[in-house]
């Protein structure tokens, strides 16, 4: 069955629409005929993907509203009645866990408890997906991919509260969810994500794309850090799949988590995505220096997908170079203003879905 056979006339809320990962699964969804709902804070930040690629001509309704006030959400819950919700909304900056640690730990874990609060008096069908991240696992620094039943943990704030939002999710699920057949619920746990319309602060991508846009050099914090580095929309495509598979699962289905990253052999460190990208945008130059912070983020962390390529049929399709061409060609053309961005990133999204289906084939031969 084919996403836009799943998804099609279907009512979709997506929290954290206004995000970096949001906004590029609203048009997704919106490409496949489904009517997106979005649930934001009140404040984003300028520029984005969801004004310059504009989201809002996608919406079937565009929501404001925090995911810490309760009252509110359960009220746009109740009157929208989804078919499936995707809770992306979050907290995600490392370093601003540190400045900020009691908005990350409420917006991550008590925003996620709120998400269950809202929907656990629902009567009609629902497919609900859980969005956290790999930096829920204990990270021991190793060198093989954590799998899904290992360890939680996390010693920075904003790890710590997604793995906080992974126990709760657990606990209201097993309580008060489990024995209604009418809510499925899964959890999609990525890695690092890149692509065109990312601006957050703190980020090598946008820090790279803005540094050479204004022809200056780019300086990096932390050129040996590895992560599992890929595109966007391979973890927004595992959320799909993933979506679907639930939705089609048997009624005795109970919660899973699912981890979605690049194999092991794309990971790479901060310097070599640069330099990859680098190499695409041209005319440009890198320097590192030396990390003097005291505040403490994990260095090497991997992920071990099985499970996802196993149960959905997922896999990476993207490699590291096509994945650091993509991002530079949007935000080129950004900057370039030559080009219609929405399209652009339509454009993108349809030829990563042709290649999904490609792979997803190539397993099923």
């Amino acid at each position: 069955m084919s996403l836009k056979e799943t998804f099609r006339g279907k009512r979709v809320l997506v929290t954290g629409h206004t995000g970096f990962k949001g906004s590029w699964l609203s048009l997704w969804l919106s490409s496949l005929g489904a009517h997106v709902y979005g649930v934001s804070d009140v404040e984003y930040d300028e520029p984005s993907n969801f004004s310059v690629s504009r989201v809002p001509e996608v919406l079937t309704e565009d929501i404001r509203c925090d995911i810490r006030d309760l009252d509110q959400l359960k009220k746009h819950v109740s009157r929208i009645q989804p078919d499936f919700l995707f809770h992306l909304a979050a907290q995600p900056i490392v370093r601003q866990s540190y400045s900020d640690p009691m908005t990350t730990f409420t917006t991550n874990a008590i925003g996620s408890l709120n998400i269950f609060e809202s929907i656990r008096e629902m009567d009609s069908e629902l497919v609900c997906i859980m969005i956290t991240s790999d930096k829920v696992y204990e990270n021991k620094e190793w060198i093989w991919g954590y799998r899904e039943q290992d360890q939680l943990g996390g010693i920075d704030p904003y790890s710590a509260s997604k793995s906080m939002a992974e126990i709760g999710i657990r606990s209201y699920y097993k309580s008060f969810l489990a024995a209604k057949e009418n809510i499925k619920v899964a959890v999609g746990r990525a890695g690092n994500v890149i692509g065109g319309g990312d601006w957050a602060s703190d980020r090598i991508v946008p820090d790279s794309m803005r540094a050479w846009a204004a022809g200056d050099d780019v300086i990096l914090r932390n050129p040996h850090s590895t992560r599992p580095w890929q595109h966007v929309l391979e973890p927004l495509g595992g959320y799909l799949l993933l979506a679907q598979y639930i939705k089609n699962a048997e009624k005795s289905y109970e919660l899973e988590a699912f981890n979605f990253g690049p194999s092991a052999e794309q990971n790479a460190s901060v310097g070599e995505l640069v330099n990859l990208m680098g190499d695409r945008w041209g005319e440009c130059r890198v320097e590192a220096e030396q990390n003097l912070s005291t505040q403490k983020e994990a260095g090497l962390l991997r992920l071990n997908c099985d499970k996802a390529q196993s149960l959905l049929g997922w896999t990476a399709v993207l490699d590291l170079r096509r994945c650091a061409n993509m991002t530079v060609d949007w935000y080129k053309a950004h900057y370039g203003k030559q080009e219609d961005m929405q399209l652009l990133t339509f454009k993108q999204i349809a030829e990563y879905e042709e290649g999904l289906y490609q792979v997803i084939a190539k397993q099923t031969v």
